[in-house]
């Protein structure tokens, strides 16, 4: 764990990643509203390919799904349907997004959101040794294996990436 003026109080994704007895580190930034992860990574001195988004977005028969994708990287939608299969997915308004997640946007994390979905994660992000990912509140990204991805939350691997 980090130093305490580091460390942020739990979020339902902490709460998650403590009871599977997942380790991570803290990583705290100034949010910036409409910075992204280009801000954060900045912010943190980490590189933007290893800052992972959280991507609610809904298919043609307006069910949720999560995506988690590279920070530097797009969904190519098309892509992403034609792997999943469906015919059409698009992504969530925030309101919406935030009421499936139970999370802000900004602050979406793929642990602990209100509503079970379906996750995909971009496949090259599980090659990375390590990643950031949001830690359930605006201005907090966790530090876990990629790993976790895929055994805690059943992610399905797509390469659906296109660049920014």
């Amino acid at each position: 764990m980090s130093k305490k003026s580091a460390h942020v109080s739990e979020t339902p994704a902490t709460q998650v990643l403590r009871r599977h007895g997942i380790a991570f580190t803290e990583h705290v930034y100034d949010y910036v509203e409409h910075g992204g992860t280009g801000e954060s990574s900045r912010q943190l001195g980490v590189p933007e390919h290893e800052v992972v988004k959280t991507l609610v977005m809904q298919d043609e028969k307006a069910q949720p799904l999560i995506v988690l994708m590279h920070g530097d990287r797009t969904v190519s939608l098309k892509e992403l349907a034609r792997q999943i299969p469906c015919k059409k997915v698009e992504p969530c308004k925030p309101d919406v997004a935030q009421r499936h997640s139970g999370y802000m946007v900004g602050g979406t994390s793929p642990f602990g959101t209100r509503k079970d979905m379906p996750v995909f994660v971009e496949a090259s992000i599980l090659e990375l040794a390590r990643i950031c990912i949001n830690g359930g509140r605006r201005g907090y990204l966790v530090g876990i294996e990629p790993r976790v991805i895929t055994e805690l939350l059943q992610a399905r691997p797509v390469q659906c990436a296109s660049a920014e």
